[in-house]
């Protein structure tokens, strides 16, 4: 194994890829939502380009629907449930780890610590959990609220989740089960432990009818970016998700990050900070340009503005004019980090309702890059190697042609720098990672 620090990788999986418009290229299969198949392919790409993963986001709600003439001109109303389709993936794959997201705000800790371990059994040690506490509103309708609990509220249930699932994916002692025949001891009654968890939002005895995942637990991953998101992350998470637009503020994030660690007494070489990147990749700089330009050029203004209005918080901006400056908006209990974001780019660049959009629309805020394999592996370097990034979650603008590309031309470009693996090393998702597998709580207090 090279002790040369390496770039890591994420493959962003959506429906047919992260452009809004990328579901009307001619090579999109625009049904990929529906099919397994289509997802088998993909991830066999990615593994196949030695990904370190695949994440798949999620909600429990359709977004958009208060715009439902542009949401029918989308790929976006439906997806797969992450934790089934994943579980699909674990056997078609053998190497490329598999994030779910998983929202703490409508799932109870004994499910959610249930599922993940499953997984992590039946991807030997591949499983990691994108914890979120929902940025859908719509959410809480189907939840029998009326309205999507608070901001603060929602993070100080997460804090007690992870606990409670931590907790709980300790209920058995790594070497608990003896499977001895001759005795007819199965497992040590000694290794096993009771939970007995009682606080302000769950009360849980445990203990997990499912055996300490192979991985210890299941790799923690959270994206949030707000104040309170980053101090959750920096409490709790090994892989960050972040949307960055500029060097300058991931550099910033990346240091906030790993001086709140510090502060709460972790290691921050145990967090991995990995911003979104959509790359448009050519043979030549004026092929990615066209590629670009063709997608932009598919943005229905009805669809775009919707996806403005929903990034901000279902702003209405119906009123103004799609040439005129963004108004001011009122506070939104959604997405915070992502929605300021814009604002103030808006802000400092004098952008237009309809720039604006056609900044949201390929990536919803993540950085986006147009060139070829050498253009964009020299961002990817630069943000690497210039305290930003630790890695990248990589989200093509269209499947799957944005994902061979970047397979076929700006793999080869990093792994001939020395920044990107050329065979996978480890077993565990964590072993690719450079993570640190847990101790039980339990065993670590008997020693």
């Amino acid at each position: 194994m090279s002790h040369q620090r390496q770039i890591r990788l994420g493959a962003f999986l959506q429906e047919t890829g992260h452009h809004i418009a990328g579901w009307r290229l001619k090579d999109t299969d625009a049904g990929a939502a529906f099919s397994l198949q289509r997802h088998i392919e993909l991830a066999q790409t990615a593994e196949s380009g030695l990904f370190d993963l695949l994440f798949v986001a999620d909600s429990f709600a359709v977004r958009g629907l208060q715009h439902p003439d542009a949401l029918s001109r989308t790929a976006r109303s439906v997806g797969l449930e992450p934790l089934t389709l994943l579980s699909a993936l674990a056997a078609t794959t053998s190497k490329i780890g598999l994030i779910g997201t998983a929202t703490t705000t409508y799932s109870e800790p004994y499910t959610l610590a249930r599922q993940f371990a499953s997984l992590d059994h039946l991807s030997q040690g591949r499983a990691g959990w994108n914890l979120v506490t929902s940025n859908n509103e719509s959410e809480a309708l189907n939840f029998g609220r009326d309205t999507h609990a608070a901001h603060a509220d929602r993070y100080e249930r997460a804090e007690e989740f992870v606990a409670v699932v931590r907790g709980l994916w300790d209920s058995w002692e790594d070497d608990a089960f003896s499977l001895d025949k001759q005795s007819g001891r199965f497992f040590d009654p000694g290794k096993l432990h009771t939970l007995d968890h009682k606080d302000r939002h769950f009360a849980v005895k445990g203990p997990l009818n499912v055996a300490r995942p192979p991985q210890g637990y299941p790799v923690l991953v959270q994206a949030g970016s707000s104040d309170t998101g980053r101090s959750l992350a920096a409490r709790t998470a090994e892989l960050v998700f972040t949307a960055q637009q500029n060097i300058e503020g991931a550099k910033a994030f990346y240091a906030d990050i790993r001086s709140r660690a510090a502060n709460y007494n972790r290691d921050p070489d145990e967090i991995r900070i990995m911003p979104g990147f959509l790359p448009i990749v050519g043979t030549s700089r004026q092929e990615a340009q066209e590629k670009f330009d063709e997608l932009q050029a598919l943005v229905d203004p009805v669809v775009g503005l919707a996806t403005l209005s929903t990034t901000l918080g279902e702003a209405d901006l119906s009123g103004y004019p799609l040439d005129g400056p963004l108004p001011d908006l009122p506070e939104a209990n959604s997405s915070r980090s992502r929605r300021q974001l814009l604002v103030d780019a808006a802000r400092a660049e004098g952008l237009t309702i309809r720039q604006l959009y056609l900044r949201v629309v390929p990536a919803r805020g993540h950085r986006i890059a147009v060139g070829t394999a050498s253009d964009i592996a020299d961002e990817l370097e630069a943000w690497f190697t210039d305290g930003a990034a630790d890695g990248f979650n990589i989200m093509p603008a269209s499947y799957p042609a944005g994902l061979v590309s970047f397979v076929d031309l700006v793999i080869p470009e990093l792994q001939r720098r020395g920044l990107f693996r050329t065979e996978y090393e480890g077993s565990t998702l964590r072993d690719r990672l450079g993570l640190n597998r847990p101790v039980n709580q339990y065993a670590q207090r008997c020693e």
